[in-house]
């Protein structure tokens, strides 16, 4: 395979502290990678700014050179749509992007892994993690059992992988494709196809700011998730309903019997009980229905995922 030429995507949320020691590190292992033969000198990173508070704009302006590009939304439009928007930005001037989160937790010691399995012959390569005992116990629970109920819907995802991937120019071509607003590039990328490989890294330290992601928008991130990709809540859902109706059928006989046999049924605290149970479930059964519906009033207006305001 001749030369290839990489595209780095960075999305970028309130990054300025951490953005020059990113810059530097992504700047030392493109020339490591150009001088092994691996990349070509056309090779470039793009920083995404998901219309940062903290001046994340002004640094990516600073560290604007040949290689470096930076993009910036005209508003916050999620992580999932920077990664998006870094993609379809690279796309005409690469053969492969890698995407990466500027926090550099995922190894960017493995890009040349990673190009190598493409110059093999992979599409698409996934950075998956070793372990994650590196996080807090409730995150490596939240994370394990996030990824065993997608699988037990039906979704195909790759686990301990977050967005650390390598795609080729084909399999972005096909990516950009998909025409969804709510974006899960998790469970997109598999759905590609083509020849796909897996590297493992260890996650390092932050090596500064703090996660974007608190547990109230890992929370929204595993229902979109969920909603857009699984059908199968609204099933359960319907033969939630199905068994309680055979519950309150065979409640029912079990009334009329002990009618006939002289004996009334007295219970207030489990008649009240059970209103309260059964109404809990119509909500949440309103909810999951809900959820879906509002997805595809969201999808039917066909609004843009992002606008782009400037350009570097």
């Amino acid at each position: 395979m001749d030369s290839v030429t990489l595209a780095i995507v960075v999305p970028c949320y309130d990054e300025a502290e951490v953005l020059p020691s990113t810059n530097a590190t992504l700047l030392e292992k493109l020339q490591s990678m150009v001088s092994q033969g691996l990349v070509s000198k056309a090779s470039f990173i793009i920083y995404v700014d998901d219309r940062s508070e903290d001046g994340t704009w002004e640094v990516v302006r600073a560290l604007s050179s040949p290689v470096v590009r930076g993009v910036r939304l005209s508003r916050r439009c999620g992580h999932q749509c920077a990664l998006l928007a870094g993609i379809e930005a690279a796309f005409d001037d690469c053969d492969a992007c890698v995407t990466i989160d500027a926090d550099l937790q995922d190894d960017p010691d493995i890009l040349s892994e990673m190009v190598r399995r493409f110059r093999e012959g992979a599409d698409i390569v996934y950075g998956v993690r070793r372990d994650r005992h590196t996080d807090s116990w409730m995150k490596r629970t939240s994370a394990g059992n996030f990824y065993r109920v997608m699988r037990g819907l039906g979704v195909d995802c790759v686990s301990n992988h977050a967005d650390f991937r390598l795609l080729s120019h084909r399999a972005v071509s096909d990516l950009l494709q998909y025409g969804e607003r709510n974006l899960f590039l998790r469970g997109i990328v598999p759905q590609l196809g083509y020849d796909q490989a897996e590297v493992y890294y260890d996650r390092r330290k932050r090596m500064a700011g703090y996660s974007k992601y608190p547990v109230r928008r890992m929370l929204d991130f595993a229902i979109d998730g969920i909603t857009s990709f699984s059908v199968r809540p609204v099933r359960m859902l319907f033969w939630l309903g199905v068994i309680f109706m055979l519950t309150a059928l065979g409640i029912g006989i079990y009334a009329v019997v002990r009618y006939f046999q002289g004996e009334t049924i007295e219970g207030w605290t489990s008649l009240i009980l059970s209103i309260w149970f059964c109404t809990g479930i119509l909500l949440i059964g309103l909810g999951i229905v809900g959820e879906y519906i509002g997805k595809i009033y969201i999808e039917v207006k066909h609004r843009p995922r992002y606008r782009v305001a400037e350009k570097t």
